[in-house]
């Protein structure tokens, strides 16, 4: 085996070790409702939503997968440079991933990996080498690149946030004269909702694996143009979903129980709000947070019903973490190619 197979391999490997710290990450944000309102059991939920996290990547379309593929050039590189280089930004991702996943905090895998690849390339290539987009949206109002990016995750929380807010509202004037035996309805309708959730996030999350996998396939030239192979899908597909299944379960605290107490009412609009919003950014190919639509439709909910019950000082933890993601795991992923670069042999 050559250097560069070798070394496109592993790359391969590692993107599929992201894909998997993904969905263990994640695996919290989908479940956390449905368990906190009792509607499913942890072994219930887990089986229901891994079923849709692997259908999602495999019907979901591949928008956001050419979204990340196309946020950073790497083609003039040389291959082995290229390469070693999205390796460094995605083991910049992971070590955040594992960090955050370790402090309980929902942090985003999407901010995550954008700033783990934008700092290592920065190092390696120069921030020439990053498709920031901002000239694009002022010249020809375009979205592309970074910027495309950052906005989708950035308006992703507040869209999460008001439609939390909107659903509920609407929920509970319609339950308004509903006795509490409604309540047993309102569970056995979260498998329906929880299951588009894990739907929509295979749909979104799984493509940022694919793009990345695709783009190193490219740059080790083992396919001449980007374009998804379909064993890519399966592989990123099947690698979220055993992340998923490994189960994140700090998190589940944090946004079953530390931000509102969640009942089987507030389960299920959350579940509804977040899988509507998430599906929708996969449709127009904007990569989005789970954890961030999540918590935040969680808050909306809240807020619509008892502003004062809602924990907002573990939202603001939440918040800061948010912010503080993409320059934290940029500096990871230049840390370590610098590192690499520094190293005896490296060249």
């Amino acid at each position: 085996m050559d250097l560069l197979l070798a070394l496109t391999v592993l790359t391969v490997v590692i993107v599929l070790l992201f894909d998997y710290t993904n969905g263990f990450h994640d695996a919290a944000n989908i479940v956390a409702t449905v368990i906190a309102s009792r509607a499913m059991t942890p072994a219930q939920a887990v089986a229901v939503v891994a079923f849709f996290e692997f259908l999602g990547p495999l019907l979901g379309g591949t928008a956001v997968a050419n979204t990340i593929g196309g946020f950073v050039t790497l083609g003039d590189l040389q291959a082995f440079v290229a390469l070693t280089t999205l390796l460094c930004g995605l083991l910049g991702a992971i070590a955040w991933n594992i960090l955050t996943w370790w402090r309980g905090i929902p942090s985003s895998s999407s901010h995550a990996l954008v700033g783990g690849l934008a700092g290592a390339v920065s190092v390696s290539a120069g921030t020439d080498h990053v498709v920031w987009g901002f000239a694009e949206l002022v010249v020809r109002g375009h979205l592309t690149g970074v910027t495309k990016v950052l906005l989708a995750l950035l308006l992703s929380p507040l869209a999460g946030f008001a439609a939390g807010f909107a659903v509920h509202r609407f929920v509970m004037a319609v339950l308004r004269a509903a006795k509490p035996a409604a309540n047993a309805r309102l569970r056995r309708s979260q498998v329906l909702t929880s299951a588009g959730l894990a739907f929509s996030h295979g749909a979104n999350d799984a493509q940022k694996s694919m793009g990345i996998l695709t783009l190193a396939l490219v740059l080790g030239g083992f396919i001449p143009t980007f374009a998804v192979p379909f064993w890519v899908m399966l592989a990123c597909s099947a690698a979220l979903t055993l992340g998923v299944l490994s189960g994140g379960w700090r998190i589940v605290r944090t946004l079953g129980f530390a931000i509102y107490r969640v009942r089987p009412v507030h389960a299920l609009d959350s579940q509804l709000t977040s899988a509507s919003v998430i599906l929708a950014a996969s449709l127009l190919g904007a990569p989005v947070s789970t954890s961030h639509v999540v918590a935040t439709s969680i808050m909306g909910i809240g807020a619509s019903e008892h502003p004062r019950a809602v924990r907002w000082g573990k939202a603001g933890e939440i918040a800061t973490t948010w912010i503080f993601t993409i320059p934290c795991a940029a500096l990871l992923g230049a840390a370590l190619f610098t590192l690499h670069r520094i190293l005896p042999g490296a060249d």
